[in-house]
């Protein structure tokens, strides 16, 4: 089957029903995103199709339908996505285990919301758990991250 993955086409031999996830680490070894319930409850997992955040543990590689971005393809080492700043900036992560599904659910939120309220930025986080608590550093870099790509 083809993928179109951070911008490259991949043709990549898996059976239909293989999560989107392990096409991701296994198959293209990129281990950006994370493996954390299995279930599409936790967030780790989360990767856009087309700009929407999906939990890539439960998208059956057959059923991808559009363009792919992983943590690997929002930005690049030279110019970060304004969410990625602010996560540096802000110095969000702790174990850090989370971050990339919180950064992808981030930054497709403020793509359909660039002013968001403390209530919108909470039911769109609601899904994306951290084990360390940095929920007050994640809504400040979401406040900062939503400054930047306004004045963009």
């Amino acid at each position: 089957m083809k993928l179109r993955v951070n911008g490259k086409d991949h043709h990549v031999d898996v059976e239909d029903d293989m999560p989107l996830l392990w096409v991701l680490r296994d198959e293209l070894g990129l281990m950006g995103t994370k493996y954390g319930c299995g279930i599409a409850q936790c967030g780790a997992c989360t990767v856009h199709m087309d700009g929407i955040a999906v939990r890539s543990c439960q998208l059956a590689a057959a059923d991808v339908d559009g363009d792919i971005t992983t943590i690997e393809g929002l930005g690049t080492p030279e110019s970060l996505h304004a969410v990625q700043e602010a996560w540096v900036e802000t110095q969000v992560a702790q174990c850090g285990y989370c971050q990339s599904g919180q950064i992808m659910q981030v930054a497709s939120f403020l793509d359909m919301n660039p002013e968001p309220t403390d209530d919108q930025i909470d039911a769109a986080m609601s899904g994306n758990l951290c084990r360390c608590g940095a929920y007050p550093r994640i809504r400040a870099a979401i406040r900062s991250a939503a400054g930047k790509m306004a004045a963009a």
